[in-house]
């Protein structure tokens, strides 16, 4: 089905209307009447204890990939201006700020933040600023900081690393996916994009170095960032792949756990969390018998029945790798809180190849295609797959990931979900670029701002996709008057064209 098949969250005028659509799609999601403020004690505002650090409430603002840093791996006015956002959110667990590549050639873009050319100073200097400009927005806020627990994600992009060119990928991938290789152009048996075993060994010491210099700089904790098909994630579903970082269980968790007991010994005291793509599904593509008139058809999977049993997914079933199977994320994590790792953030899939599974939206980025699902079932396949976690890892802290599309009834099911015990916390990612303050409005019981909530247009993923900053180009007039908006709508413009002509 196409988007304009599916209602529209905006549509639902109430939530006993919102409640009628959810049961009309058989989803089972707790949604509460009225949203409670802090006074009123609100779930959302109680505080939570994670490691002996009792951050103030709930909410948790994810970690996002601005493409907007200089090409030397330091923060610009952009950058700054959306950690001060995070800071005033009121939200008080800051989870990453922003994915910080540990070596130049791991980013996902050339103006990704990052330790480049091994100058950790001039790294220092930029998460200085940020870090600063996070914590002094959130005091003129919220009043204190002494209940703010930020940390800051480490990633290296594997097989979409775009180290100099925001167009060229330049991949370095943990082992040959047969789909993913066809999709991303790389060659079946170009084994120099391959990362050896000693690239990985050079690595772990590269997530060491840079949890240390995070420490330094104030940060309380480092997200060993295993998620949405980079690196570490990819790593995690080499069962096809030889020598001691894949293959078994053991071996494909080997990278993190050098990574833990490097960082336990360099820098003592540093806490760790871990966000993880606890499922996935095969790549997805536009049906092309349905893309007509400059609009994509909706999502389909490409051909998988040739690889069942299916070897290259984590967290998905080998006989049906559209079914999510959560026995081996359940057993890594566990094995995490055995290494004294217990904070989680539960996300799924890969914003690159099935976006609707990762971040479900009515409209898709330009390289993505029209939901196959309404995407409310996408929001509720995420949760309950977090809520199965923490049934399974009571002792581990989960953020709950895959919320903005529930738009005005976002905080009615996060205080249900969280008050279900289905997570520890609550997380926000592309909502806060439009309207970073609600989990203060909410806190404060303050009525929301319905014409800055998200409505998933997705350009904040269009952008980038297309070399251009990210940004709430719809709603934010910081976005909407700059020049790149301009650069965006002509993108948009030409990828129509090119569909036209494709499918007349």
């Amino acid at each position: 089905m196409a988007e304009d098949s599916f209602p529209k969250v905006g549509h639902f005028k109430t939530v006993a209307a919102f409640r009628q659509r959810l049961a009309e799609l058989n989803i089972d999601l707790p949604c509460d009447d009225r949203v409670l403020s802090a006074a009123e004690g609100s779930p959302l505002a109680s505080p939570l204890d994670v490691g002996g650090f009792v951050a103030g409430n709930r909410w948790c603002i994810h970690p996002m990939e601005g493409w907007d840093g200089t090409t030397s791996g330091e923060p610009s006015e952009h950058t700054i201006r959306r950690w001060q956002h995070f800071g005033a959110s009121g939200a008080k667990f800051i989870w990453g700020g922003e994915a910080f590549a540990v070596v130049g050639e791991g980013r996902a873009n050339p103006n990704q933040l990052a330790v480049v050319d091994n100058d950790c100073e001039r790294a220092a200097r930029g998460l200085t600023d940020l870090l600063k400009a996070l914590t002094t927005a959130h005091k003129e806020a919220m009043g204190k900081t002494d209940d703010l627990l930020v940390g800051l994600q480490l990633t290296h992009s594997g097989r979409f690393c775009r180290p100099r060119d925001k167009k060229k990928l330049e991949p370095r991938i943990a082992y040959h996916h047969p789909i993913l290789d066809a999709k991303f152009g790389i060659a079946a048996n170009d084994d120099s994009v391959v990362m050896s075993d000693d690239d990985l060994k050079r690595l772990i010491e590269r997530y060491v170095a840079a949890a240390k210099l995070a420490q330094r700089m104030g940060f309380q904790f480092v997200d060993v960032k295993h998620c949405h098909g980079y690196l570490g994630h990819e790593i995690l579903s080499g069962f096809t792949r030889p020598g001691p970082f894949g293959g078994s269980f053991e071996n494909r968790t080997r990278f993190i756990r050098e990574i833990i007991a490097g960082i336990n010994a360099e820098a003592p005291g540093l806490m760790i969390g871990v966000r993880l793509s606890v499922f996935d599904q095969p790549p997805f593509k536009p049906d092309p018998a349905r893309s007509v008139g400059g609009k994509l058809g909706p999502g389909i999977p490409e051909e998988f029945q040739q690889f069942i049993p299916y070897r290259y997914g984590f967290g998905c079933n080998p006989d049906n790798p559209l079914e999510m199977d959560l026995t081996e994320p359940i057993a890594f994590i566990q094995m995490l809180e055995q290494l004294g790792v217990r904070m989680i953030n539960a996300s799924c899939g890969s914003p690159y190849y099935n976006p609707h599974v990762q971040r479900p939206a009515m409209f898709p980025p330009s390289d993505g295609y029209q939901p196959p699902e309404d995407p409310l079932v996408g929001v509720a396949r995420q949760i309950d797959a977090t809520g199965q976690i923490k049934a399974a890892c009571p002792n581990s802290i989960i953020v709950g990931t895959g919320y903005t599309y529930l738009q005005e009834y976002l905080p009615n099911v996060a205080q249900a979900v969280l008050r279900e015990g289905w997570c520890d916390s609550v997380g926000i990612g592309r909502l806060v670029l439009s309207y970073w303050e609600m989990p203060a409005d909410t806190l404060a019981g303050r009525a929301l701002q319905g014409k800055r909530i998200c409505r998933t247009f997705s350009d904040c993923t269009t952008a980038p996709r297309n070399g251009i900053i990210s940004g709430c180009y719809p709603l934010d007039d910081h976005y909407k008057d700059a020049p790149e908006a301009g650069e965006l709508k002509q993108s948009k413009a030409e990828l129509r064209k090119k569909l036209s002509v494709l499918r007349p």
